[in-house]
């Protein structure tokens, strides 16, 4: 019986991780000594981000290795297939065109509010409400985190600009 596509992405989630923590960052991110605030660090969030990768992975290979694997009996439970999943990609693809041609009139922030819930929606989230709320709340967040915390300049738009 063939391993479920969970237990797969997990042992590739773990792969890539560990040959970032081991190899990639060590190799390829450089780090001034003076750093004083560790999360400011240029090495943090990509240590960070392989950690969440390898919990990720582990979390994924515990899922997959509990999980029966059995053939779709119906129609309803595959995968789409064809013409409607070329649309959705294609879709997708017009939507990160819009989005970077948005971000010089708009601002980062507010271009992605609108690229997040456009995102949400074209892949039929069953979540609509807690899509909409994250689609505000995570650029606001992160750009208190970039403007405020971290000193760096996020683009603004022409509109409505961030304090």
């Amino acid at each position: 019986m063939l391993k479920s596509s969970h237990f797969t992405i997990g042992l590739a989630s773990l792969a890539l991780s560990a040959f970032l923590f081991l190899f990639a960052i060590p190799t390829w991110v450089t780090t001034p000594g003076n750093v004083s605030n560790v999360v400011l660090s240029p090495v943090f969030w990509p240590y960070a981000l392989s950690g969440v990768l390898a919990l990720v992975g582990a979390g994924l290979l515990i899922m997959g290795s509990r999980e029966i694997v059995a053939a779709p009996d119906d129609a309803a439970d595959a995968p789409a297939h064809g013409t409607e999943a070329w649309m959705r990609l294609g879709a997708m693809a017009v939507l990160m065109a819009v989005y970077a041609a948005a971000i010089p009139r708009l601002g980062m922030v507010w271009a992605s509010m609108l690229a997040f819930a456009a995102a949400a929606f074209l892949m039929r989230t069953r979540h609509p409400l807690p899509a909409l709320v994250s689609a505000v709340a995570v650029p606001l967040i992160l750009y208190a985190f970039f403007a405020h915390v971290a000193s760096v300049a996020v683009p603004q738009g022409d509109f409505v600009r961030l304090p």
